[in-house]
């Protein structure tokens, strides 16, 4: 007899030769109400030590978090098919859901919030915990949802997964004797990671248009492409060639980027003031909404940010050791005689020691590390150039001296040369992105004044950074701008800043453009902030205010359902909906195949890249030209020669048919397709049913 007959004989044995009326009242009220018979054990724990009781219901509630994160996990890793969906004459006693049975959600859940019950008290009653966690497992299986096997593997889950946690807690309670700050920062980001993975898979958003369209390009790799760099594609590949091509692989980068980030950020802090700035700018930068964004939706931001502030990290080391060359972190080396006029001569029978070989040395290498994390922004976002704006103001105003070294020029060298495939692939592709980037930033338009697009950007920024959050960051890197350090902080920020002021006053500028120019007024306010925090209240309110405030922004962007607001004001209905077109083309896609071959086509690149990764199989999309601006489908072979193919042509909104796409099939039928979410309309889509295309004119783009 093999094991699954073993699981089914004892499954029907518990299901079946088990049933009596007790049963059938008792386990169906355990299966979803045991909580309540663990409150009154809870509070008996609370009542003889609270403090420990505290603790105790974090970790258990931490690890009931975890083991149903990691249930959910390995039920579609498994995929079995619960009992009640699979076997007849089951004893039925509550609903069957649809999802799959293997592990138990309920047991695992259950021994991970007992599990700490029982190793951090000694009491006797903690086996209460252990009795209900049984109950509860076994109830699974009486009322007809789950394998004895899939209670079993839950329950090893739920205890597995509570062990590490409170071996994880003892270890940083260790740690945090000794190094606090760095401690609570890693639990901080390990916590936080952990959550963005847990929104990645369970959350409501789907793939933005831009992420689906930089996966796109993860599928045909090159040197550069039409609108940006390549680093957001080999990332992307990268990711979705260890996870697969799914929403998880292609945003699980934007969780590292930003952990990575923070991490340097708290470096960078620790150098230039010390570890209370460089720990609170490290947090700061994960809740600020502009920046917490980039922590779940890859686009080019997300490794942007941490090639900016890497970039930032390496410009500081490369002055202080070119200043400083005995810096502690390059101490001389033992003065040794060397023959042949090297590093230590002899001179008038004494030894000589020739620091500015040292100086030269100790710094290159990180110049020469510079070049390569600026080249490496570069290669993600073209506004990586301010950084060289941004570094030569600073030190043709405060370091003069290092513009008549070599490391700098060295560092723009290599630079270059990294972001040099972009520029031959350009050179090979008419200058595209340089048209393309002319276009965005209205250059053709000339010189003209809008103060409307000026106010639109302004009211961005406060929306972005938040009103007070933003006011404060302006006080403190003006205040901070005359110490050592804070001059740095502040050339690093207002050229990117008042650049794109001054860009708004002639069109349209995004809300994310000026980013970098942020980063250093975190570091900014987080030392303003230090400085008056212990002594005046009414700044430490502000302060204490302005952080509150961006918490609560950034929360609610996660979940934007709390406020209920209408469709066109939330933010978030960009990133939703698309799942659902994607199911419905496979539907019609499916359909159509069976008679002959089917291309999908939209005239957005937005919706045809959605398509291709949504519509089942992600087949190869296409974008056709109706009288709009060059995209990077416009590089791909388009469907022009796909001669006598079906084809299913999709629109945003209620739309007609164009005149060019009619033309080209004999035949076409339209569906209205509308998207709801909670009952009110997302969006619709025209789909039209296109069959036998005859061919048609290949327009090209007439602007960029």
């Amino acid at each position: 007899m093999s094991l699954p007959e073993v699981d089914t004989l004892i499954f029907f044995f518990i299901n079946r030769d088990l049933q009596n009326r007790l049963f059938d009242v008792a386990l169906p009220f355990i299966t979803s109400k045991a909580y309540l018979l663990m409150f009154p054990f809870v509070g008996w724990f609370f009542y003889k030590d609270w403090k420990k009781a505290c603790l105790v219901l974090v970790l258990g509630f931490a690890s009931l978090a975890l083991s149903d994160w990691g249930s959910y996990i390995l039920k579609h890793i498994f995929e079995r098919p619960r009992p009640c969906n699979e076997l007849e004459g089951v004893h039925l006693l509550v609903g069957c859901s649809s999802s799959y049975s293997m592990p138990s959600n309920h047991a695992a859940s259950s021994f991970a919030f007992a599990t700490p019950f029982l190793i951090l008290f000694k009491n006797r009653l903690r086996y209460a915990f252990l009795i209900i966690a049984f109950l509860v497992s076994f109830s699974r299986i009486y009322v007809g949802v789950h394998y004895p096997s899939d209670s079993l593997v839950g329950g090893l889950v739920g205890i597995g997964l509570a062990l590490s946690l409170i071996g994880f807690y003892n270890w940083s309670y260790e740690r945090f004797k000794v190094k606090p700050y760095s401690t609570i920062l890693f639990v901080f980001l390990l916590a936080l990671s952990l959550f963005r993975i847990y929104y990645i898979q369970k959350g409501p958003l789907d793939l933005s248009p831009d992420e689906a369209h930089y996966w796109e390009w993860s599928r045909r790799l090159d040197w550069s492409y039409y609108s940006k760099g390549p680093m957001i594609a080999y990332l992307i590949y990268f990711g979705t060639m260890i996870l697969g091509d799914n929403v998880f692989g292609i945003r699980i980068m934007a969780v590292v980027f930003s952990a990575l980030s923070s991490g340097f950020m708290y470096i960078i802090g620790k150098k230039l003031y010390d570890e209370h700035v460089g720990f609170f700018s490290a947090i700061l930068i994960q809740i600020i909404p502009l920046f917490s964004t980039f922590g779940i939706i890859f686009t080019i931001d997300s490794p942007f940010i941490f090639f900016w502030i890497l970039s930032l990290f390496l410009f500081y080391l490369s002055i202080e050791n070119s200043e400083h060359p005995l810096h502690p972190d390059n101490p001389p080396s033992p003065p040794l005689e060397k023959g042949g006029g090297g590093v230590f001569e002899k001179k008038g029978g004494e030894s000589g020691f020739d620091s500015s070989l040292i100086t030269y040395h100790s710094s290159l290498r990180y110049w020469i590390l510079l070049g390569l994390s600026v080249g490496f922004g570069l290669l993600t976002k073209y506004t990586m150039a301010f950084f060289y704006l941004c570094a030569f103001l600073f030190l043709f105003l405060r370091k003069r001296k290092l513009l008549l070294t070599t490391g700098p020029y060295i560092s723009f060298i290599i630079s270059l040369l990294v972001f040099s495939p972009v520029l031959l692939w350009n050179a090979d592709h008419y200058w595209i992105t340089l048209r393309h980037t002319a276009g965005q930033a209205h250059v053709a338009e000339g010189v003209r004044i809008t103060l409307r697009s000026f106010f639109e950007f302004v009211g961005s920024q406060l929306g972005v950074i938040t009103p007070l959050l933003f006011v404060l960051m302006a006080v403190s890197l003006w205040k901070e701008r005359k110490q050592k350090h804070g001059n740095l902080l502040f050339w690093f920020s207002l050229p990117v800043i008042a650049f794109f002021l001054l860009k708004s006053l002639q069109g349209k500028v995004q809300a994310n453009w000026a980013l970098p120019g942020y980063i250093t007024g975190i570091l900014s306010f987080s030392a303003f902030s230090k400085k008056v925090f212990p002594e005046r209240k009414v700044k430490m309110f502000l302060i204490a205010t302005a952080v509150f405030l961006s918490v609560v922004v950034t929360a609610l962007a996660h979940y934007p359902s709390i406020l209920n607001l209408p469709v066109k004001q939330d933010p978030t209905s960009r990133l939703r909906g698309w799942k659902e077109l994607g199911s419905e083309v496979t539907k019609i896609y499916e359909e159509m195949s069976e008679g002959s071959p089917v291309f999908i086509f939209s005239d957005s690149y937005q919706v045809s890249s959605e398509l291709a990764f949504y519509v089942k199989g992600h087949p190869i999309t296409y974008c056709v030209n109706l009288d709009r601006r060059m995209n990077q489908y416009d590089l791909w072979p388009g469907f022009h020669e796909l001669i006598h193919y079906n084809a299913i042509f999709v629109r945003i909104g209620n739309k007609r048919i164009p005149e060019p796409v009619a033309g080209a099939f004999e035949k076409i039928e339209k569906r209205l397709f509308t998207v709801y979410i909670h009952n009110e309309k997302i969006r619709d889509y025209s789909l039209f049913l296109c069959y036998d295309f005859k061919g048609m004119r290949e327009e090209k783009p007439g602007t960029y």
